[in-house]
């Protein structure tokens, strides 16, 4: 019998065992951490901006018989930011494909972690899915958010053409030289 899930108190056990989907088409409004690294945080574009999301659930038996819980998830959203080339507006395209194996508790995540090629979690009764799914947005924000290719002239000068440049600056060694000869 399967029952519906919630996105902010999954019940993995249950969740992994039935093989359950959870799919999700939020506002950025709902992710307080992501939507602060947005060129705009308060306009009601930025707020409305859509985050899809979609989680799968999965149950597979390791090596020794144990079956083990699995979460794969797909989240999308384009943040618009400021290009850091151009400095105009840009929207910043956010992708995550990514698979969790969940464990029994911290201490096991722990002491797994360094050996195991996919991202650990600890099973929950209570897990809040939205706050991985903004965790790993986050991840994937862009280190320098940036057109591809900019829209317009790029300005390769910090000086304005007006801009009178005082060339008659005194030699270093000269002033120097005069304080020797006084």
């Amino acid at each position: 019998m399967s029952q519906t899930f919630n996105a902010d108190h999954l019940d993995v056990p249950r969740f992994t065992r039935e093989g359950a989907e959870l799919v999700g088409n939020d506002a950025l409004s709902k992710y307080e951490r992501l939507i602060i690294e947005a060129l705009d945080p308060k306009s009601p574009d930025t707020l409305n901006t859509p985050v899809s999301w979609q989680a799968q659930g999965e149950m597979t038996e390791d090596a020794s018989g144990h079956q083990v819980h699995w979460l794969n998830l797909q989240a999308h959203t384009h943040l618009p930011m400021t290009c850091q080339r151009c400095l105009t507006p840009v929207q910043a395209a956010l992708s995550v494909d990514q698979r969790y194996r969940f464990v029994a508790s911290e201490d096991q995540a722990m002491a797994e972690d360094d050996e195991a090629e996919e991202d650990l979690l600890v099973l929950s009764r209570e897990f809040n899915l939205r706050e991985l799914v903004e965790d790993e947005l986050l991840m994937a924000l862009p280190l320098v958010p940036r057109h591809e290719v900019c829209p317009g002239d790029v300005r390769m000068s910090a000086q304005d053409e007006d801009f009178e440049q005082d060339d008659k600056k005194a030699n270093p060694f000269a002033v120097l030289s005069s304080l020797k000869k006084k």
